[in-house]
């Protein structure tokens, strides 16, 4: 009896290698270190965002994001958008996450995007598109364990009304979105609802680069929205396509933090030599460059299963974010070693992409909790 093994080849095309140029150039000449930097300047110690900050985004850089049709990328072409798929959405993000990018593209034109694709909510969609509005969605609880499963928010009718209440509070750029998606326990199971200007609190995070607020939901008024029935479903694939799409960012964080640390290595010169020669720091970078790869290598067949409706799509995003979510605080921190003191100060971009890596590790659930799933998987079938 014989057995033969299927090997797929990945890669872009060529349409997506020119988007990848063109982003790159952009991000380049609009959104250089010094302009991620502007869009930080503030007092994390109590999550104020300094004046002019609060978006974590010029309006001239958005509006030219809108003009390019990226946040209009996944957006059905019914709704005004390209109607493009992850794997497209990827190429974005690994270049945005080599910055790190700040602002409300991963909330906005990602993250409420997927949820109102997945809803059916054409009216949402179309504003996304246009750049009209900019939505988010409110998951993450507190607690431990599956991000769907832990949700404990609830949604009761009162006076003909539905209101919700419990807390979220993790909700990327919910200060200043003009609307959230939130699901909540229902008698059915899972419903969607719909809030207009949340304004939620800003809260402190690892990362410096990204708007995080608090949504406390004390009988708040909310449209309910999306098909009948439970939306479990509907839920845990915004949550594995939106695993994905941070995976894709820290891709471009560690590419980015592996060559600044190369570059780092070659010009530091310690005993009369650069650092680069010595075997300790080939060790580091060598196990560096494999740990990029292999997610490299896992984020790209993810986002293609996604787009193709692979039967082990769900499996492929839990192997993607178990993996690279830890590979990632791996690679940034050994970027910080490599760089020494210099690693630990304010000036140098290495700590920009350690916080990238550590807050894209926890939200959506860490690693450990997806590398369970990837475990319950693979025993359901041993």
């Amino acid at each position: 009896m014989s057995a033969s093994i299927q090997v797929m080849e990945f890669t872009f095309s060529e349409e997506q290698d020119e988007l990848r140029k063109a982003v790159r150039g952009f991000l380049a000449r609009e959104c250089p270190s010094t302009y991620v930097r502007s869009m930080t300047d503030a007092d994390f110690a109590t999550g104020v965002a300094a004046e002019g900050t609060r978006a974590g985004v010029t309006d001239e850089v958005w509006t030219q994001m809108v003009e390019l049709g990226w946040v209009s990328l996944l957006v059905p072409e019914a709704q005004g958008g390209l109607g493009m798929g992850m794997v497209d959405m990827i190429v974005l993000l690994e270049e945005m996450g080599r910055l790190p990018l700040p602002g409300p593209f991963l909330s906005s034109a990602v993250l409420a995007t997927l949820a109102a694709r997945g809803l059916g909510l054409t009216d949402q969609l179309s504003s996304l598109a246009a750049g009209v509005t900019r939505g988010t969605i409110a998951v993450d609880e507190q607690g431990h364990g599956d991000v769907v499963d832990r949700i404990r928010t609830r949604a009761v009718r009162r006076s003909g009304r539905w209101v919700l209440l419990g807390t979220k509070p993790v909700v990327l750029d919910g200060h200043e979105a003009d609307w959230v998606l939130i699901p909540a326990r229902t008698q059915e199971g899972i419903g969607s609802f719909l809030i207009e200007s949340p304004r939620g609190e800003l809260v402190p995070t690892w990362d410096v680069t990204r708007r995080v607020a608090r949504i406390d939901l004390d009988s708040t008024p909310a449209q309910r929205v999306g098909p009948d029935g439970d939306h479990t479903d509907i839920w845990r694939r915004v949550v594995e396509d939106g695993a994905v799409a941070l995976c894709a960012e820290l891709l471009g964080t560690m590419g980015a933090a592996q060559d600044l640390a190369v570059e780092y290595a070659k010009v530091r010169v310690q005993f009369d030599r650069p650092i680069a020669t010595f075997q300790a720091i080939k060790h580091k970078a060598a196990e560096m460059l494999q740990l990029v790869e292999l997610s490299r290598v896992g984020i790209h067949y993810a986002a293609w299963a996604s787009d193709a409706e692979a039967e082990g799509r769900a499996e492929a995003a839990a192997m993607a974010k178990s993996h690279s979510g830890e590979a990632a605080i791996a690679v940034t921190g050994e970027s910080i070693q490599i760089h020494g003191g210099v690693g630990f100060t304010w000036e140098c971009d290495a700590h920009l992409h350690y916080r990238r890596a550590k807050q894209n590790d926890l939200l959506f659930g860490y690693h450990g909790t997806w590398r369970e799933k990837v475990a319950d998987s693979f025993l359901a079938t041993a």
